[in-house]
């Protein structure tokens, strides 16, 4: 008997905004090292394993708007993302939860990328 494991590989890539700032990757690099650790380890995992990580969970927020939930010692953080194909992920923003509810202005932000985003993509279709 001869058991085949195919292997998943998800390109995760960080929005760049028009002033070629990387939001996301400037929240994750100002947070404590053991959360960042957390956190990097966690989207390598998210790359390798896609949606079948352990650990962490995946939330449709609205429509082609989802978020992954990372919990590490310090608390919890949300990172907003897209998937443009089935092999590729933008991460368009993150937050620290503070509260059970995710804050308006959080969403409105990743909603603005989120646009941005599917723009590009239908332009260059």
């Amino acid at each position: 008997m001869v058991i085949r494991v195919e292997e998943y590989t998800l390109k995760i890539e960080f929005f760049i905004t028009d002033s070629k700032k990387n939001p996301v990757l400037e929240f994750i690099n100002k947070l404590e090292k053991k959360d960042q650790v957390k956190i990097f380890g966690s989207l390598k995992s998210i790359q390798e394993l896609g949606f079948e990580t352990p650990r962490v969970e995946f939330r449709q927020i609205d429509g082609k708007l989802w978020e992954i939930k990372i919990r590490t010692s310090s608390g919890g953080y949300r990172i907003f993302y897209v998937t443009v194909s089935r092999e590729q992920m933008i991460l368009l923003h993150a937050y620290q939860k503070k509260s059970q509810k995710t804050p308006k202005k959080e969403i409105v932000v990743a909603l603005k990328r989120l646009k941005v985003v599917l723009e590009d993509e239908n332009n260059k279709s």
